[in-house]
């Protein structure tokens, strides 16, 4: 019993250890996900996750607004306008990367656009679900040191 106990133990810290590698970004410093694109936030479209039902749902090629040195897509033109308006309001904290990675550890992980959560009107994505549940258990505490972790990375590091 104690064994299987340890190996559950490990293998819950392996996993989010295991994204430590160099991930791709696009030049802005918005994550991207896909090696050698410069879609943001994997193709979501940043402003549904905060409308209606929370859903995020992936952008369309239509509706493209370049920022930060990445192509960010829309479901809508009127998503897209309001992403325009204030990119701020809806580009996900860290730069799209793990929110978890960044306050437990310091390091930065890629997000997962399906794995996330809105904290006080801003968007946080995480790793995996696994990282995710760790990252529940003390919201403020990870958003806390993340800040202090992002403001301590140099700009020419975050981002690849």
């Amino acid at each position: 019993m104690k064994m299987r106990t340890l190996l559950l133990v490990a293998s819950a810290f392996a996993a989010p250890l295991a994204f430590t590698a160099a991930p791709a970004h696009a030049d802005g410093g918005v994550y991207v996900g896909v090696e050698g694109e410069n879609i943001a936030v994997g193709g979501y479209d940043t402003v549904s996750y905060f409308e209606g039902d929370g859903v995020p749902v992936k952008g369309d090629a239509r509706f493209t607004v370049e920022h930060d040195g990445a192509e960010w897509r829309f479901a809508s033109q009127e998503n897209a306008d309001a992403f325009k308006a204030d990119p701020d309001a809806y580009a996900p904290q860290y730069g799209g990367h793990c929110a978890w990675a960044l306050g437990a550890n310091g390091r930065l992980a890629p997000g997962d656009p399906t794995v996330y959560k809105i904290v006080d009107g801003k968007l946080y994505l995480n790793f995996n679900k696994q990282v995710q549940q760790m990252w529940l258990k003390d919201i403020a505490g990870f958003i806390a040191k993340a800040n202090l972790a992002w403001t301590a990375i140099p700009s020419g590091q975050r981002f690849g």
